[in-house]
């Protein structure tokens, strides 16, 4: 068995408030136990106009976002997801939606930058959403190796599509992570039946950690972060609040449902193997 935590926040504009805050949610999730944790989309930083000047200051030699996931994974003894937060591809680039992985030493050992950006209208005080307004598209799959597993790595939106998720099963994955900052509109409608779906079709763990209240500025997001197992039953969650979700991997059990239900061996369609992004005219719109 190996214990992992989902992190909920209510993130705000400001980046200082935001990290002391999440230090002290890493803190009682690493004393619970767990080994991986998971912080959610824009934990660091969220509803703010200055995310190209954040996306700067982490391209630069200060880098204080990097640092802190570098220190806490360090200081804890955990593996340390980070979420998202805005990092150039290269400096002086656009900004990209970066998920960043950090081993127990505090090393940066992965990076994931979001595939499928938010561009959508939604029913609620903020109306319409553009991602792309502010992040460039990523256009890589990422899956690592784990103490916990392999891991594959996903962000919010990305949920929707399940051709990413087949291909990290594809890839190997054991558990796929989901940081999130889902709406509270699209999360009531669509939030627990994607994950569920997620973890039933790829036979994985899904852990998903979301921002989960009303935050500065009036917008707010959904919560319910949870951890799913690979028969799509949720083990742990919370509703919504600031806190921490705590559930257990079992190998042995993941082992089993692939073994009585060999659903990879059974797919009649091309094998998803790589991402190609597709043409910005083309996204896909919820």
């Amino acid at each position: 068995m190996h214990q992992v935590a989902a992190i909920q926040m209510i993130s705000g504009p400001d980046v200082h408030a935001n990290l002391t805050r999440a230090g002290e949610l890493i803190a009682r999730a690493a004393a619970q136990g767990a080994r991986l944790l998971l912080l959610p989309e824009c934990f660091a930083l969220f509803g703010s106009p200055h995310l190209a000047r954040v996306a700067e200051e982490e391209a630069s030699g200060a880098r204080p976002i990097q640092q802190f996931l570098a220190d806490q994974a360090e200081r804890h003894g955990v593996w340390l997801i980070g979420g998202s937060i805005p990092l150039p591809r290269q400096p002086g680039g656009k900004a990209m939606a970066a998920c960043l992985v950090f081993d127990d030493q505090g090393r940066e050992v992965a990076r994931y930058d979001k595939l499928h950006l938010f561009d959508v209208e939604v029913a609620d005080n903020q109306r319409s959403y553009q991602e792309s307004r502010d992040y460039g598209y990523g256009d890589q799959l990422v899956c690592i190796d784990t103490p916990v597993g392999r891991v594959g790595l996903s962000i919010c939106y990305d949920l929707r599509f399940a051709e990413l998720y087949l291909a990290l099963r594809r890839a190997g994955a054991e558990l796929i992570v989901v940081p999130s900052a889902f709406t509270a509109v699209t999360g009531a409608a669509h939030w627990d039946i994607l994950l569920r779906a997620r973890a039933a079709e790829t036979q994985c763990y899904i852990l998903a950690a979301n921002q989960g209240g009303l935050h500065p500025g009036g917008r707010e997001t959904f919560g319910h972060s949870c951890l799913v197992d690979p028969w799509g039953d949720i083990q742990a969650g919370m509703d919504q609040g600031e806190g921490v979700v705590i559930g257990a991997l079992d190998p042995e059990y993941l082992e089993s449902v692939r073994g009585r239900m060999p659903v990879l061996q059974h797919r009649r369609f091309a094998a998803v193997d790589t991402i190609v992004p597709a043409a910005k005219e083309s996204q896909t719109h919820e």
